[in-house]
């Protein structure tokens, strides 16, 4: 029998519009249903996993969304041996991943701002932003790099730019940058301007040559593009150009 929770948001969540984005948000679009699928394109997951990852969400939530997201054939379950569940995106749900991307690039662009008071920062979720925000966007190293950023209690991860797209990986390799750093710092080093990048890096003990050093930060001159037009004086000066 569905909970008083899966009924009561299967009642209130019909626009009444014959629109193929209705439909999707109808599907998608209740709390936390699009971040259970942001941490199942990393792979299966048990309950205990997304419990840990979305920190805020109930047990009770995380049930009536993931019973939701099966019935609407976006999610499924895997049953081991040992009676272990695992949860993991149909391949209705995998091709959720482009739009996953789209509202990742626009938050940072205009929503994201500075972490808030208390607002959890998982290492991977940072760099696996990074990650899809330099894919989404096009940023082309003038040839290949890895960096490697240590977030410390052995938490370390790789990003890589093949020629041709980025990608991250758990662990450290042989990089051309090391940084030492944490979550919250690196989040203030993709939002500063070119000389505050400068000390960030003195602060955060990288290590790399001067010439990798400066791919490393001119790497995020999209995001500080946009950043600086979401300024209130640089929005009036573009009005006033118009």
């Amino acid at each position: 029998m569905p909970s008083t929770v899966s009924r009561r948001s299967r009642s209130t969540r019909r626009y009444q519009h014959f629109c193929p984005a209705a439909r999707a948000l109808e599907t998608i679009g209740e709390r936390w249903s699009l971040l259970i699928v942001r941490d199942l394109l990393a792979g299966p997951r048990r309950f205990s996993d997304l419990r840990r990852s979305l920190t805020a969400i109930t047990p009770k939530w995380l049930s009536a969304r993931l019973r939701t997201l099966e019935a609407d054939g976006i999610v499924t379950r895997d049953v081991t041996g040992e009676r272990e569940v695992r949860y993991r995106l149909t391949p209705k749900g995998e091709a959720l991943e482009p739009v996953f991307d789209a509202l990742l690039v626009w938050g940072m662009d205009y929503a994201l701002g500075s972490p808030r008071h208390g607002e959890a920062i998982h290492p991977g979720r940072a760099i696996d932003a990074t990650v899809r925000y330099l894919n989404r966007r096009r940023v082309r190293a003038a040839r290949r790099v890895v960096w490697v950023i240590l977030f410390g209690e052995d938490r370390s991860y790789t990003i890589r730019f093949d020629g041709a797209r980025w990608s991250r990986q758990r662990g450290a390799a042989p990089a051309d940058v090391t940084v030492q750093t944490s979550p919250p710092e690196w989040v203030k080093f993709l939002s500063a301007d070119p000389k505050g990048r400068r000390r960030w890096l003195r602060q955060q003990r990288a290590a790399g040559t001067r010439q990798r050093l400066d791919e490393l930060m001119t790497s995020f001159g999209v995001l500080q593009q946009t950043l600086r037009s979401r300024e209130p004086g640089s929005q009036r000066a573009a009005m006033a150009k118009n």
